[in-house]
């Protein structure tokens, strides 16, 4: 393979998943720490929440690089195999979470076992504490003390747990006489002789105040997750095996737990308030994703870039007339996974394109819609476990505005609701207009308006509030559902002025004939002025009532500029009249009052008209239609 060509060539922003990226991607070297980092690092946090792509996985890979943390560091990641092992574990006499921590507490009481035993012959000589030797004593006799996968290691425990485990090493001779007990019970005897057994170990060692913590990692949950019971009972007994670690270990062990939000959000327990000051939920800002992008950057040519390089050389200095970067983070989810492909999408087009030294504006563009495609497909896979109805919820965005009013969402809503209860009957619960909107804003689709601001759901944790009536599609997916404009407004389109009326027009409600309108059949001259005139500040007065109405600003720039379009074309038609050349004017004045009409009933089907100010607005307009039909039907002109 050849040598990239150019600078677009070597520029790159790394790998889309944090495994890849740390192997030969820009992890190692393009890392961006951030708070959450800092605080799993320094152990203020030990649960990690985030949305897919957010940097769960690139915090955890990065722990385990060596200089990173002061000790050393287990990842466990389950896979199919030990989803299902863990989801199928049981003991009699407890419940389902419990049992399923029993099952953790096992796992991590086996690999501190197998840390403290190669820490020991590590960092204290060939003649280990009677401590370690028993753990070792106990690893070989409950065939632990090899390599295993994290299977092998659940099939070991769930058998030990549920019969008996070998705890001759600990001093118990034989299996614990506990005649008569539960399953549950005997297990969690069992358990707690096994950590006394690790916990004496770390203590003689002097592991907690002679280094770092083991750090054990637990990632990639969602790869077993789904949303059945025992997923969530698999779950929440990782968290009590987690918060349980620190009090069975103290301060030389410590559980590092990475959970996407949507799963943990939707766990219900009653302990959940005692998390809370475990949990970090990873966010990021516009300016933490410049960050990041600038740090590949750099890494990527070999040499620190300053910003005006990056963004004003490397890339052009604005997008549609906004500046690039503002552009591109504005069109993507708030996430390290969603900058770094869109930024790689946009290198990649320049280079399809030959561009060897920088990136065009239409390489960007060029880039923009196929990024918004991929967002929308992988926004319905990312929750398809949660919310398996999305991508058909989403076809009733197609081809709209991106304003979205409460009143209109019911109407297209209506029309899918029976389609969409016979396939997702057990969501029948959840598909309804305010079930809908929920989720949409949820999974960060829909944003609020509040006050001045549109609100989305990464940037506030508040839920929508049942007054709260106008929501605008995330920018990252209007392109891919050709919602590009505020509200579906059909534009305005210049007559031509050389044909003459024929036939019957309808204006307002009023029939006038063709036989009635036009300078050469009857209306005096100076007739056909006014009415230009008047239309021309029909158009005014309207343009004038939208700066008035507390409109979102860019519905009120879209529609005012296409009734700015109609005011245009009857100026124009105002100065060739006044120039002597004979137009048509009533045909003319007929088809702008006649668009005007439409546009307010856009309006008013689209819901706009409910809960914001263009309520005024669509009056405004059928109070100068009116007027301008009056006119047309011969009323009197001082």
């Amino acid at each position: 393979m050849g040598r990239p060509r150019g600078t677009t060539g070597r520029l790159y922003f790394g790998r889309d998943d944090a495994e890849h990226d740390m192997a030969d991607g820009l992890l190692r070297e393009g890392f961006l720490p951030t708070a959450a980092y800092e605080a799993v690092l320094s152990g203020r946090k030990t649960l990690v929440i985030g949305r897919k792509g957010a940097g769960k996985s690139a915090i955890c890979m990065r722990l385990t690089t060596d200089g990173e943390h002061a000790g050393d560091t287990v990842l466990l990641t389950p896979d199919d195999a030990a989803g299902d092992e863990i989801r199928r574990f049981e003991l009699q006499g407890l419940t389902g979470r419990s049992s399923k921590s029993l099952i953790w507490r096992y796992v991590f009481a086996v690999h501190t076992a197998r840390h403290v035993i190669a820490h020991a012959t590590e960092r204290h000589g060939r003649r280990h504490p009677a401590s370690v030797r028993a753990l070792r004593k106990f690893l070989r006799a409950n065939g632990e003390e090899s390599e295993a996968q994290l299977y092998d290691r659940l099939a070991s425990g769930t058998r030990g747990l549920q019969t008996s485990l070998s705890l001759e090493a600990f001093g118990v001779k034989a299996a614990l006489d506990m005649s008569g007990s539960s399953e549950g019970t005997r297990a969690s005897v069992q358990l707690e002789v096994l950590e006394g057994g690790v916990a004496r170990a770390l203590k003689e060692l002097d592991c907690a105040d002679a280094h770092g913590p083991l750090l054990v990692l637990v990632d990639q949950l969602e790869q077993v997750w789904s949303n059945a019971p025992d997923s969530k009972d698999m779950v929440m007994g990782l968290l009590l095996a987690g918060k349980h670690v620190s009090g069975a270990y103290g301060r030389a062990v410590r559980c590092v737990l990475f959970l996407r939000a949507d799963i943990y959000d939707v766990l219900e327990f009653t302990e959940g308030d005692k998390y809370r000051g475990d949990e970090v939920r990873i966010e990021w800002t516009p300016e933490h994703l410049r960050e990041l992008a600038l740090t590949r950057a750099s890494v990527s040519l070999g040499r620190r870039l300053t910003p005006e390089e990056l963004w004003q050389q490397l890339f052009p200095l604005s997008v549609a007339g906004v500046p690039t970067a503002d552009y591109l983070f504005s069109r993507s989810l708030a996430r390290p996974r969603d900058a770094i492909q869109f930024l790689n999408l946009c290198r990649d087009k320049a280079v399809e394109r030959g561009h060897t030294r920088s990136i065009s504006p239409d390489d960007v563009t060029g880039a923009t819609r196929q990024f918004s495609e991929w967002k929308l497909q992988d926004l319905a896979r990312e929750y398809l476990v949660n919310f398996p109805f999305l991508s058909r919820i989403f076809a009733i965005f197609q081809n709209t505005g991106y304003v979205v009013m409460k009143a209109a969402l019911r109407s297209r809503f209506d029309e899918h609701r029976e389609a969409l209860h016979a396939r997702f009957p057990e969501y029948s619960d959840t598909l309804t207009v305010d079930g809908v909107i929920d989720v949409l804003f949820a999974v960060n689709f829909l944003g609020v308006r509040r006050g001045s601001e549109v609100v989305y759901t990464g940037e506030a944790h508040v839920s929508v509030q049942p007054h709260e009536t106008e929501f605008h599609i995330h920018p990252c997916f209007r392109p891919a559902l050709n919602a590009l404009s505020s509200t579906e407004l059909h534009p305005y389109v210049p007559r031509q002025r050389d044909v003459f009326i024929t036939g019957d027009q309808h204006v307002a409600g009023l029939a006038v004939r063709g036989s009635q309108v036009g300078a050469t059949m009857g209306f005096p001259v100076g007739r056909d002025f006014v009415m230009v005139e008047s239309l021309v500040d029909s158009c005014e007065r309207i343009r004038r009532q939208l700066g008035r109405a507390n409109l979102p600003s860019q519905t009120a720039f879209e529609i005012s500029v296409q009734v700015g379009h109609v005011a245009d074309d009857a100026s124009q038609l105002l100065a060739r009249m006044q120039q002597g050349e004979v137009r048509d004017a009533v045909s003319h004045v007929v088809a702008a009052t006649n668009y005007l009409n439409t546009l307010a009933t856009q309006l008013v089907e689209n819901g706009m008209d409910r809960g914001t100010g263009v309520r005024s607005v669509v009056n405004r307009i059928q109070d100068e239609t009116r007027a301008l039909g009056r006119m047309l039907g011969g009323g009197h002109y001082g």
